[in-house]
């Protein structure tokens, strides 16, 4: 056998070599070709994933439980009972079902009441949130679900929240009367009054803010659902700084500063209303005596011998307008002279 073996020659050798060659070259690329174990079973598995019904194209309509194991039934089941609380729901800013911040474009009547099934099946068993009938605090928590922005954003420790004022004292959803704001009055002038009847009085004094022609309101100056400053003022830290955002030319600062101006336009002045013209806290010139008592000007100049019945030359500084007549610029004066305040 070995010497068959070396009788062949060079070519054979070389013949079996490029056959050996050719073999293992066919051999890899059926390894290539064929199918393996590898990762591929993974690929063909999460190719489907991306097609599966868990991850639709549109988002899935809203869930029908609400919390509490009740079910939402719809504006019109609560309608076959509540039919007459439409009436004043209609056509309000509530029921823009255009608007996806109200309730109509949400579960209606359930987005504030609370889900319903329970109760149609039972109504006196399962009452729903009756806000006629339910707690201040009850109230508010349903309200400010909503209403939690803008000039509602501080309710929660105001000055009417706190004195358990809720939002339903002021506002009815179901029966308005105002033309805006859903109020339980025709104006904001009469629900206001219902509480500060001293403050509304002073409207119908001679001197008072024009709240009474309708050219201004109570919010006007004041945000009732809640301020960071004194009195739920609705500019400024101050009552001055408030009454300056609109009487500008009395801002300052000035060269010559009253100092009573610096401690705020109350000091002189009702911002209510007042029997005194420009609402003066009194009239002139009391209003000046009450710190100008000995300077300059006698301070007895209206003593009875200058006011009484007999006098025969009473002072001419208690008519008109008295010390304002020569003090004009009584706010503050910017004349280099104007220390007396009469330029």
């Amino acid at each position: 056998m070995s010497r068959h073996i070396r009788n062949i020659g060079p070519k054979a050798w070389l013949a079996c070599g490029l056959g050996l060659w050719l073999l293992a070259i066919a051999g890899v690329g059926a390894n290539v070709d064929s199918p393996t174990v590898g990762p591929m079973p993974t690929l063909e598995k999460s190719a489907p994933a991306v097609k599966s019904p868990q991850t639709p194209a549109k988002p899935s309509p809203a869930p029908t439980v609400a919390q509490g194991g009740a079910a939402l039934v719809g504006e019109d089941t609560c309608l076959t009972c509540h039919d007459t609380m439409k009436k004043g729901y209609e056509g309000s800013a509530h029921a823009l079902k255009t608007d996806a911040r109200t309730p109509a474009a949400k579960q209606s009547c359930e987005s504030c009441h609370g889900a319903g099934s329970k109760h149609v099946e039972d109504p006196a068993g399962n009452p729903l949130l009756r806000f006629s009938k339910a707690k201040p605090d009850e109230i508010n928590a349903s309200c400010a679900t909503c209403h939690n922005k803008g000039e509602h954003a501080l309710w929660e420790g105001s000055q009417h929240e706190s004195r358990g004022v809720s939002c339903v004292s002021c506002h009815s959803v179901h029966n308005p009367k105002s033309e805006t704001k859903q109020l339980k009055t025709e104006s904001q002038r009469e629900l206001c009054a219902t509480c500060h009847r001293d403050k509304i009085a002073k409207l119908d004094r001679s001197g008072h803010m024009p709240v009474r022609e309708g050219k201004m309101t109570c919010a006007s100056c004041h945000n009732v659902h809640g301020a960071t400053n004194v009195r739920l003022l609705k500019k400024g830290d101050s009552p001055a700084e408030l009454c300056t955002s609109c009487h500008a030319d009395k801002r300052g600062p000035f060269l010559w500063e009253h100092a009573p101006v610096r401690d705020g336009c109350t000091t002189c002045h009702d911002a209510h209303g007042s029997s005194n013209e420009r609402m003066l806290v009194t009239k002139l010139p009391l209003l000046c005596q009450r710190c100008h008592v000995a300077t300059r000007h006698p301070s007895t100049i209206y003593d009875a011998l200058v006011l009484g019945p007999t006098t025969p030359a009473p002072s001419v500084r208690v008519y008109g307008r008295s010390c304002v007549t020569c003090h004009a610029t009584i706010h503050g004066s910017n004349h280099p002279s104007g220390q007396r305040f009469i330029r």
